[in-house]
């Protein structure tokens, strides 16, 4: 997980943080909070490319994040692939627009674990684990 965000929210202060499955054609989207550690599923959105962030300021009009949090995929042994540079990128559209704290957390298997959950929206469920994540890394 990425230290401090830009904005000195350290990541143990995030209390409602919105999570990110990011994905070419489809984003999962999750809330939880910090004092119960858990999070769940929101939606998935559909749009993809710019057209994401109409649909994320709806959502941050919605929800009131004090923070963002966005799963960045890697290969096993922790180095990049090619979805790596892309969730990055969406981070950083997402700090440059909406001007909150981002926080970049490993999601490797995500996916994987919210299919043998039996998910039904398996983007979303997989930012619920994203959010999850981070609550666990960012408590200790």
């Amino acid at each position: 997980m990425s230290g401090p965000a830009r904005g000195g929210l350290h990541p143990s202060e995030a209390q409602c943080p919105l999570a990110f499955d990011f994905g070419l054609k489809r984003v999962g989207v999750a809330t939880g909070s910090r004092l119960t550690g858990q999070a769940r599923a929101l939606t998935t959105l559909r749009e993809s490319g710019k057209a994401v962030f109409p649909a994320i300021e709806r959502l941050l009009a919605e929800w009131q994040p004090d923070a963002l949090v966005v799963g960045v995929p890697r290969h096993p042994d922790g180095q990049p692939h090619a979805m790596t540079a892309a969730a990055q990128k969406f981070a950083a559209s997402l700090r440059g627009r909406f001007h909150k704290p981002v926080y970049e957390v490993d999601e490797r298997y995500t996916s994987v674990e919210a299919a043998a959950q039996g998910a039904r929206d398996l983007d979303a469920a997989a930012a619920a684990l994203i959010l999850e994540q981070f609550f666990r890394e960012s408590s200790s």
